[in-house]
This record gives structure tokens, C-alpha cells and sequence, in this order.
């Protein structure tokens, strides 16, 4: 363990994220001073690429994901003064890795924003996203939210530059298969009127005007055409060719078919199971939580 005042631990969550681990701990190796992983009883390798890695790995069921990064948060024995949340599928470039160093260091702020660039069947999109990834230990808390939580860390916030890679899925069968879950959630957020990440407020911060646009985006006319434009031509998706144009289409896609679930859900009621909360068993080697 490196200096604690200035050491940085790796939270992860994951469910059958085996295909992703190698290249995420591969890319952590010799940077993170500790790296953490909440799974939910993934039936691929993951357990056995953590132990594999001597990566420290707890199970729990999973009730949402604003759950699950609350408890992650606070079941481990995290002694790093500083946190990075990452996903199985992301990768933090060099310049990243070293300027987040650098930045804890100075310790002018208590969390970073960092800009994430996303890859789609693997080819880089002109799609970017800032978004609150880094903060010391005790001061976040994520929104209870059954999709789409967002961390709230109490102080004062910087931007760290460089890029965080997101590889979406590694084929459409793999994307199709996340966002059949994905929008199950999400139909059920809306349909039992679950609390949004933040106040939704048309003027508000850029958090505040997504959870107005989410809240109010089933009522809009003409918002499919609207959302494909602002995919592939306001945020520059043409500029990846046919990949951009698909990308697009298939965002456009993911709220059809979370629309398509509220209706079934007023029409038919809210079926037993209708959400998967895990899709394995515990397995005895990991600590059960």
C-alpha cells in the first residue's frame, strides 16, 4: 500500500462480466492500490477471474443499482483515502490514470468529474459524457434508484482530464441481451413512480434537466424523430458512418421498447418476476452479504 493520504480504490459491480474482467484489471494493474468487486451470482468466471487476480470479491442480491453501489460503498474494508467507481467494460487511458494521480495529490478538490467516451461494436463514437467518477472515502452517496443512480458527493467538485472508455458490449447480441434488462428496469421505475436521480427542473443543473427530459419524454409528439436526430446529428454520430447510424437507430429503440413495457405493465399489471435480481448462486468461496 502506497501513501493512504493519497491511494485510490476500485469499486466495481458486476453480474457475468468475465468477457470484460481481464482487460479491466489488465488496465488497473500497478495504478489501483485496491480493487473491490460486488457481484451478483454470476454464473460465467467472474468469481474465478477475481480470485484469480487477488481482487477482494463479495456476493449479494441485487435489488437495484443505487442499492448495490450503496452497499459496495460500505461493505469493504477500504483503507485508500480516495474512490473510483468503474465498470467491468471501461478503461481509463494513460493520460486518465495519471492525471487523477496527480489531482489527489494536490487535494484542492473532494471529487472529480471525468469525460467517458463511448465504443460501439468496436469502433470509437464522437459520444462523450461527463460524469462524477472519482471522490474521497466517505463522502458519496448514490441515489436509491432502481436504474440510472447517481453518486451525490458532498464538496467541492473539479474536472480531471482524460478519456474513460466505454466498450458498450462486444456484439449486438450481448447489447440486446443488457437492454431487454435495461428497459425492463427502467418500465418499472416509471410504472411504480420510483424517485428520479434528481429533482427533475428544466432550468436546473445538467442532471436536473435529464430527469426532466426522462420524466416528460413518453409525452412529447414527434420525440422518436426528434431523439434520432439528436443522436446522429446533434451529438455527431454520422461522423462513425453506417456504426453511428446504427447506434442511433438502436438508442431510439431502447426507449420504444421501454415505452412499449410501461403500456404492457398498465395493461396486464405488474407480473411476478418480471425483472431478473440475479442469475446464478452463491458461490461458497466469496463472503455472502
Amino acid at each position: 500500500m502506497t501513501n493512504n493520504k493519497n491511494s485510490i480504490a476500485v469499486i466495481m459491480i458486476t453480474l457475468n462480466e468475465a468477457h470484460n474482467l481481464e482487460r479491466a484489471f489488465k488496465n488497473l494493474q500497478g495504478w489501483a492500490d485496491e480493487i473491490f468487486v460486488l457481484d451478483s451470482y454470476s454464473r460465467d468466471n467472474t468469481v474465478d477471474l477475481c480470485i484469480k487476480n487477488q481482487v477482494k470479491i463479495i456476493q449479494k442480491k441485487f435489488l437495484g443499482f443505487g442499492n448495490q453501489w450503496n452497499h459496495a460503498l460500505n461493505a469493504f474494508p477500504i483503507k485508500s483515502n480516495w474512490i473510483i467507481k468503474i465498470d467491468p467494460d471501461e478503461i481509463l487511458s494513460e493520460e486518465l490514470k495519471s492525471n487523477i494521480k496527480n489531482l489527489i495529490k494536490e487535494n484542492n478538490f473532494d471529487g472529480y468529474y471525468i469525460d467517458r467516451r463511448l465504443w460501439f461494436l468496436d469502433k470509437p463514437l464522437p459520444i462523450n459524457q461527463r460524469i462524477l467518477r472519482v471522490w474521497k472515502k466517505g463522502l458519496c452517496k448514490f441515489s436509491d434508484s432502481l436504474v440510472n443512480e447517481y453518486p451525490n458527493v458532498n464538496g467541492d467538485l473539479g474536472y480531471c482530464p482524460g478519456e474513460l472508455k466505454h466498450f458498450d458490449s462486444p456484439n449486438l447480441y450481448h447489447w440486446l441481451y443488457k437492454q431487454n434488462k435495461y428497459t425492463t428496469a427502467e418500465a418499472l421505475a416509471v410504472y411504480r413512480q420510483l424517485d428520479f436521480a434528481a429533482v427533475p427542473k428544466i432550468f436546473g443543473t445538467p442532471l436536473e434537466r435529464r430527469m426532466f427530459i426522462k420524466k416528460y419524454f413518453y409525452k412529447f409528439p414527434f420525440r422518436y424523430q426528434i431523439l434520432f436526430l439528436y443522436h446522429y446529428l446533434f451529438l455527431g454520430a454520422y461522423k462513425a458512418g453506417k456504426v453511428g447510424w446504427i447506434w442511433s437507430n438502436l438508442r431510439c429503440l431502447v426507449y420504444r421498447t421501454t415505452d412499449y413495457k410501461i403500456y404492457e405493465l398498465k395493461l396486464l399489471g405488474e407480473l411476478e418476476n418480471s425483472i431478473e435480481l440475479g442469475s446464478g448462486e452463491p458461490d461458497p468461496r466469496c463472503e455472502q452479504h
